[in-house]
């Protein structure tokens, strides 16, 4: 009888518990950094903030704009888009609030593939060459957008002169076999996963011509800012225990640090390949420790999709950014200082 009261207040003291953590629901798209969020969740981090989070995978971050506009999804991490900035023109209240991953000089996520036959042949010899291919990026208007842009205006083209398709990046490697397709730029790991197949090979990196880029960045619903702040800012203070460990594991980018094979492990399971070295064989971005955003950038890649046209309003980075959040939550966690 004992036994019985004492499991009974034990599954009476969980239900509470349980009850009591708030419920968010996150859009990732796969990105070999996403590792981040699956090792906080893993490890209790959320948990210990008072959040129930469920991750939920996207092909591309432009996909979650119109949940995380209705307030069906509280937190997407991606890359910037023309479609979120069109969002806020049109008052639809999302904002990004912190860094996910930028491009420095040296280290970067995406390249620009070609395809193997074309670079044996001699049917692309430099940038030019890319004139009437059929180039592909994860998603229109997304920031491969404004990387291709970059890396097209070397060989004095515009993406008026290409082709330009949308491909999730799986399917980059098989449109690459089928000889479907001539170029992309994908970002890791379907970079490594494109280039080990042998029918694609990488020709340009990102931070040749956008050095310092601010590629993907976490963004909140204007609803879950205002409905439950707290949680926002208890889940910046997770993933920022999370991001540093990230750090620590790294060294030049890749996962050689003391602290990889945790991360490599879990990789292993969520990701593409099964295989731990393929998770070694390759640089990632940078992932600020503190969160900071690149801010520069972000007008930068807004002008690019001015430019091209992709914009239908008027916005500022002014009104798409809330950095208070992450304020809050580096009073509490304070600025991040490598281990010595």
């Amino acid at each position: 009888m004992r036994l019985i009261l004492l499991l009974c207040l034990a599954a009476s003291s969980f239900s509470a518990t349980a009850a009591e953590l708030t419920r968010v629901k996150m859009g990732v798209v796969g990105a070999s950094a996403d590792v981040v969020f699956w090792a906080a969740f893993e490890r209790g981090y959320f948990r210990e903030e008072g959040l129930d989070l469920e991750i939920v995978k996207f092909d591309s971050a432009a996909r979650t704009i119109a949940p995380l506009g209705s307030g069906d999804l509280q937190i997407s991490a991606g890359g910037i888009s023309a479609g979120f900035f069109n969002a806020v023109a049109r008052g639809i209240d999302i904002k990004i609030v912190a860094d996910k991953t930028q491009t420095i000089p040296g280290l970067g996520t995406q390249s620009l593939l070609v395809r193997k036959d074309h670079l044996d042949s001699g049917r692309f010899r430099s940038i030019a060459d890319l004139r009437g291919m059929k180039v592909a990026s994860p998603a229109p208007g997304s920031a491969s957008t404004t990387i291709l842009t970059k890396m097209l205006a070397k060989g004095g083209l515009t993406t008026k002169d290409i082709e330009m398709v949308s491909l999730a990046v799986p399917q980059m490697t098989t449109a690459f076999a089928n000889k479907a397709l001539d170029a992309a730029v994908p970002l890791e790991p379907g970079v490594s996963l494109a280039t080990q197949t042998g029918f694609a090979k990488r020709v340009m990196e990102d931070y040749d011509v956008y050095p310092e880029h601010q590629i993907a960045v976490l963004f909140y619903s204007g609803k879950f800012i205002r409905d439950n702040r707290k949680a926002g800012v208890g889940f910046l203070r997770a993933y920022l225990r999370s991001v540093r460990e990230f750090n620590e594991a790294l060294e030049n980018g890749r996962f050689s640090g003391p602290k990889a094979e945790p991360f490599i492990e879990i990789l292993t399971r969520r990701g593409p390949s099964h295989d731990p070295a393929f998770y070694r064989s390759f640089t990632l971005g940078f992932s600020h420790p503190d969160g900071k955003l690149h801010l520069p950038s972000l007008s930068e890649d807004l002008a690019i999709f001015r430019d091209e046209g992709l914009i239908e309003g008027d916005v500022t980075v002014g009104q798409a950014v809330d950095s208070t959040l992450l304020d809050e939550a580096l009073q509490r966690v304070g600025t991040y200082r490598p281990a010595k």
